[in-house]
């Protein structure tokens, strides 16, 4: 089950459920593998496109569950490719907003809050708290 995504210029984010054994794994191999194809044939070129292994990380709370959807659906704001998720077209934030069902399994994660203007508040609290961590971070980027 998808339950949040986030596809960036250069990587991406999924909030996943995993339902059977190794389906994660199978999951994103079938991801990158389609997507190299279909970017490879598009650009009359051959090689792999991503670099190393996928990055998994085992949610073990509700609170780290809830810390992950807002992370995952910030990304674009707190990186400064929009001012307004509502814009955004490449995430998971507006089937929250519209409660619909094109990829992500919603429900899962609404069910913690008591309307949808509450999960937005919740999402919304956080942005400057973001953009904050992120100018700090390419702050010592720069330093190294």
């Amino acid at each position: 089950d998808i339950l949040c995504y986030c596809l960036m210029p250069n990587h991406f984010h999924f909030l996943v459920r995993q339902l059977k054994d190794n389906g994660i794994a199978i999951f994103m191999s079938q991801v990158s593998n389609s997507y190299t194809k279909f970017f490879n044939t598009k650009y009359k070129r051959i090689g792999p496109l991503l670099q190393g292994a996928y990055k998994a990380i085992r949610i073990e709370s509700d609170e780290q569950l809830l810390h992950v959807f807002r992370y995952i659906l910030l990304n674009p704001i707190v990186s400064k490719l929009t001012e307004d998720l509502q814009n955004y077209q490449w995430s998971s934030y507006l089937e929250y907003m519209q409660q619909s069902h094109q990829f992500s399994s919603v429900n899962e994660i609404l069910n913690f809050f008591p309307s949808v203007n509450k999960c937005k508040e919740f999402l919304e609290d956080q942005i400057a708290y973001g953009q904050t961590l992120e100018l700090i971070k390419h702050h010592l980027i720069d330093e190294e």
